[in-house]
């Protein structure tokens, strides 16, 4: 369809005839790039498109292709981000020796970093901690596990200062209600932020974003009931609230969740008697996940962390802390902290991601996501809110179901992770880093593939690839890698024309895994795997179909961790 422009000067053809696409044509177009990777039949309609290539988040809410203008009929759009210009850059500053955090912290500040997230061991050195900060000038943020006595500290050690806009006392929304009260004031008295309503604690957990959102908005609501039952009235509590969510590399869900938190807590607000407009008048700080992030190939970590960076600017985030790629190996170093800056660098001053109000704003498949998800959380909401907070049985049924599902879908390798289910590298040298306790109670999404990598058997298995290679190497690879992603080394046995060259090549490995085309394994398939046995073997293994003379078989869309669990305890 073409569009025009009118005004006073005529009309403005903003495209040509000839680009004038329908849906129909978009249809057409990408069928026949789905039929040729056999995704598609000849016999199967073009409309088929849309099924084949939308994608379900974990909450069931569908990630279309492409959006279409019917996709915003009888949506609400409101919550859009009201962030002008760039984010503030703020780095986590975990706990540890005051002097070495310090340095840490000045050289995150000469590169970049604009605030400070302060994770605060009992009696921290505030004094040596903060040396060198210019708190009128950088926020930071505290995270304590006593947050009074720490509120109490900052606030002694900044004196007279003129505190930074932004800097926030860190009392958690889970605190009791006399230290939460108690910090709110101190925030209040000084026009500071004072309460944080922290999402990723539960999205480490294992949280889908729904839940998540839906624990927040719970959270939150537990905040203001507290704080306006002692006397701070609901306007002026909202004011002291940040909320924090995690970010991931599921880019558009990630969008869609910041974008919805706003429309969320706007209305969490209206119904407390607070009038914000639709934006929902609150600081939302994004971090990027820690369950994504894989200890193995860590490097693929910064790619994770640069798409969930992104999807934190578009989607509108006041403040964003990427992540030292390294951080699951330990406490992150000078390059993974320099790295972590240099991702903001890349997106707000070299891809100008934040010189756009709302980018996504008016991308219909976003805004019919946005409003999916926050309809989603809503009715979370309902299940979680509770009268003294956040159910926590319904929080734990609701964590355990995401859990299990995502588990299974890693397992089976319908969500693979880069370097751990999916091109995993056994020969990799993981980088040192020194011991810290920052990575406890995280739930990694493939913490079953990374525990069968820290304890790789002692036993390798031998593929006996059979004929020449062009026609073996295609299951080769698939089963050379899926066996790596359980830690699972093999001995290749090289080109071969049948069952005696197998033999001659086998050197009393307990498990094999024949590998070669379905002609092959028809002419001499049986007999290998006879003649395997009688050689030694105690297990046979099929890259492909299962059959009745093998042991099990490995293709596409089996149970990866089931296959890898039973191999490897043959191979004890």
């Amino acid at each position: 369809m073409v569009r025009t422009m009118t005004g006073p000067e005529g009309a403005l053809e903003l495209a040509h005839a000839e680009d004038a696409w329908t849906r129909a044509d978009w249809e057409k177009a990408t069928a026949a790039v789905l039929r040729k990777s056999r995704r598609m039949s000849e016999e199967d309609a073009d409309s088929l498109v849309w099924d084949k290539l939308t994608r379900k988040t974990l909450d069931g809410l569908d990630i279309t292709p492409l959006g279409t203008p019917s996709s915003l009929e009888g949506l609400a759009t409101a919550g859009r981000p009201a962030r002008a210009g760039d984010w503030d850059v703020r780095s986590l500053v975990e706990a540890g020796p005051e002097k070495q955090l310090n340095e840490a912290a000045l050289v995150d500040l000469d590169g970049g970093v604009t605030s400070l997230w302060l994770q605060l061991d009992a009696g921290a050195d505030l004094a040596t901690l903060l040396q060198g900060v210019l708190l009128d000038l950088a926020p930071v943020a505290l995270d304590a596990a006593d947050p009074l006595a720490a509120a109490q500290a900052f606030l002694d050690h900044a004196g007279d200062t003129d505190l930074a806009v932004g800097t926030n006392l860190g009392v958690p929304a889970t605190a009791d209600d006399e230290t939460l009260v108690s910090v709110a004031r101190l925030a209040r008295e000084r026009g500071l932020l004072g309460v944080v309503v922290d999402g990723t604690k539960t999205h480490d957990r294992g949280a889908s974003d729904v839940t998540e959102l839906g624990w927040v908005l719970a959270a939150g609501a537990r905040v203001l009931r507290v704080l306006e039952a002692a006397g701070i009235g609901a306007a002026d509590a909202a004011g002291l609230i940040e909320l924090r969510l995690a970010v991931t590399d599921e880019q558009f869900a990630s969008i869609a969740k910041l974008r919805a938190v706003r429309r969320l807590w706007a209305r969490v607000l209206e119904l407390s008697g607070v009038s914000t407009g639709s934006t929902g008048a609150v600081s939302v700080h994004a971090v990027t996940s820690r369950p994504m992030m894989s200890t193995y190939d860590p490097y693929v970590n910064m790619l994770r962390t640069t798409v969930a960076a992104f999807a934190a600017g578009v989607g509108g985030a006041d403040s964003v802390t990427v992540l030292p790629f390294d951080a699951p190996l330990g406490r992150p170093d000078v390059f993974g902290r320099r790295i972590a800056r240099n991702t903001h660098h890349l997106l707000i001053d070299e891809s100008h991601v934040a010189h756009v109000a709302d980018p996504a704003g008016g991308a219909y498949a976003v805004e019919e996501l946005t409003d999916s998800m926050a309809t989603a959380a809503w009715e979370a909401l309902g299940r979680l809110d509770g009268a003294e907070g956040p159910d926590a049985a319904a929080l734990e049924e609701m964590v355990a179901a995401t859990v299990e599902q995502r588990d299974r879908e890693v397992a089976t390798r319908q969500r693979p992770l880069t370097g751990l289910t999916e091109f995993p590298n056994l020969g990799e040298e993981l980088p040192v880093r020194e011991p810290y306790s920052g990575w406890e109670g995280v739930r990694s999404y493939g913490a079953a593939f990374e525990a069968m990598r820290a304890e790789p058997p002692a036993a390798r298995v031998f593929l006996a690839t059979m004929g020449p290679i062009a026609q073996h190497t295609a299951r080769a690879t698939f089963a050379t890698n899926l066996l790596a992603a359980g830690g699972v080394a093999v001995d290749v046995a090289g080109a071969t024309d049948g069952p005696q060259a197998l033999v001659a090549a086998y050197d009393g490995q307990p498990v094999v895994c024949l590998a070669g085309a379905d002609p092959t394994y028809a002419e001499w398939g049986e007999s290998a795997a006879t003649a395997l046995r009688e050689a030694g073997a105690s297990r046979v293994i099929i890259a492909g179909r299962s059959t009745e003379w093998t042991d099990d078989s490995c293709a596409m869309g089996v149970d990866a961790l089931a296959f890898l669990t039973r191999t490897r305890e043959a191979l004890r």
